[in-house]
């Protein structure tokens, strides 16, 4: 498994607006009941069993909100965690500590939560050659940090952006007037411009595949097919002179239920939406485990 690079850059300034959302400066519940002398030790820790994704966000956001605070971390983005594993502990002033608890446990469970979805698909398909992607459906402002935790969970990136690359979907077909002129029409433009960059054309139908391998599209997405027509489309692939060079992506409404059947058709890729719209948050908690002491003069 492969995981990206952590999107540092993307990290600083998601956590700056976090923190500034939340007013963490002016936290009056902390600062009237903590003693500012207060050190303390805290643990970051799972209830229950799944993927660590987004550890190097701690980092950041007790570098923003205090860096006096000794981050120690206990497991490395990518491992399987069980319920009780510590994740991370904490020490230092303990305002900091408690100021800073939920910035990090909204970005730690999200990210893990991700992570654990995905590699619940990755171990789905596993011993197939299908690859499982993600989408652009993250959430907004989080895009990069979303799509390293997919990563986190054994599975790869699509598109990051949409400068990225060309995909066809079903409203740019209709628009240009249909699967071969949307192609063709791609094509100019890309020659015009002296870019070259991957082109992915969304097709519902085995008639429409059949058009776009006869156009030349070298990327096919199978949207919403159902299994026999991704087999059809499967063998139309194998029958066609260089077909094995024509990437094959099944794509809509990816369920655990069927997606061994999606990769046991044979496709090359898998992409989820719900890897990063709709994956639970891994139920993390933050406790003070040690007796606070006063801070040293």
């Amino acid at each position: 498994m492969k995981i990206a690079e952590f999107p540092a850059s993307s990290a600083r300034a998601s956590v700056a607006a976090a923190l500034t959302e939340d007013r963490a400066a002016d936290d009056i519940t902390t600062l009237w009941s903590v003693p500012a002398d207060l050190i303390a030790t805290a643990e970051i820790s799972t209830r229950r069993p799944g993927v660590a994704a987004g550890i190097p966000v701690v980092h950041e956001v007790f570098a923003q909100t205090d860096p006096e605070v000794e981050v120690k971390t206990l497991v490395a983005d990518g491992e399987r965690v069980q319920a009780g594993d510590v994740l991370v502990r904490l020490t230092g002033p303990a305002r900091s500590l408690i100021t800073a608890e939920r910035t990090v446990l909204n970005f730690l469970q999200r990210l893990c939560g991700i992570a654990t979805v995905t590699d619940g698909f990755v171990r789905a398909v596993a011993g197939t050659p299908a690859r499982i992607l993600d989408t652009r459906k993250t959430a907004p402002g989080l895009r990069a940090l979303d799509k390293y935790a997919v990563t986190a969970g054994g599975g790869s990136n699509h598109r990051l952006t949409l400068a990225a690359m060309v995909l066809l979907k079903e409203n740019h077909i209709t628009a240009a007037g249909g699967v071969t002129a949307a192609i063709n029409t791609v094509r100019k433009a890309m020659a015009d411009s002296g870019t070259s960059v991957p082109i992915d054309v969304e097709v519902q139908t085995v008639a429409q595949a059949r058009e776009a391998m006869e156009a030349g599209a070298g990327w096919l997405m199978l949207d919403n097919m159902e299994v026999a027509d991704i087999e059809e489309v499967m063998r139309m692939r194998a029958g066609r002179s260089g077909g094995s060079e024509i990437l094959l992506e099944a794509s809509g409404n990816v369920t655990l239920d069927r997606v061994r059947a999606l990769a046991d058709a044979g496709v090359d890729l898998i992409s989820i939406g719900a890897l990063t719209h709709s994956a639970p948050a891994l139920d993390l908690t933050m406790l003070i485990t040690t007796d606070a002491a006063p801070c040293p003069r």
